[in-house]
């Protein structure tokens, strides 16, 4: 599915639907652009300016992993709100690690990968209990190996 299947008349109705909901309508500016960019290969992004707090999300309207643009603006939305948080992490991995250094790369995966697990799970959360269309979206999973391909070439024990 891509989003360029979704009219701006019903997109930007749930994009200002999500916006109000988590509080975010009076404390950020914030555009929704679709993306029709082979080289965009994520589902969701921003671009922020936190000095002027406006920002742009963007969704991949060529090859979306997110089958339900709800879910995504969701979750995009929801970086956006924990964004002062990720910033302060951000800055003090900067601070205690040599950017580059083997310490640094570790610690900043982590840090991102919480962060995307964190904000997926509120974003599921936020849909079940507001969400218009609750269908989850399992586009990501189609990309992954399968039970038996991981184990593939693995020697029993």
């Amino acid at each position: 599915m891509d989003y360029t299947t979704y009219s701006d008349e019903v997109l930007q109705p749930i994009f200002q639907r999500w916006r109000s909901r988590l509080r975010l309508t009076e404390s950020w500016d914030v555009r929704l652009e679709l993306v029709d960019d082979p080289a965009f290969v994520k589902t969701g992004d921003f671009k922020i300016d936190p000095n002027d707090r406006k920002a742009i999300l963007m969704l991949n309207a060529r090859n979306p992993r997110g089958e339900n643009p709800e879910e995504v603006i969701c979750h995009e939305l929801l970086h956006l709100k924990l964004y002062p948080l990720d910033q302060l992490t951000e800055t003090l991995i900067v601070s205690h690690y040599a950017e580059g250094s083997p310490e640094y790369r570790a610690v900043y995966r982590q840090f991102m990968e919480h962060l995307e697990i964190t904000v997926e799970e509120l974003a599921k959360c936020w849909l079940a209990a507001f969400g218009e269309d609750k269908t989850l979206s399992y586009g990501r999973c189609r990309e992954m190996r399968s039970f038996d391909e991981l184990f593939d070439g693995l020697k029993p024990l």
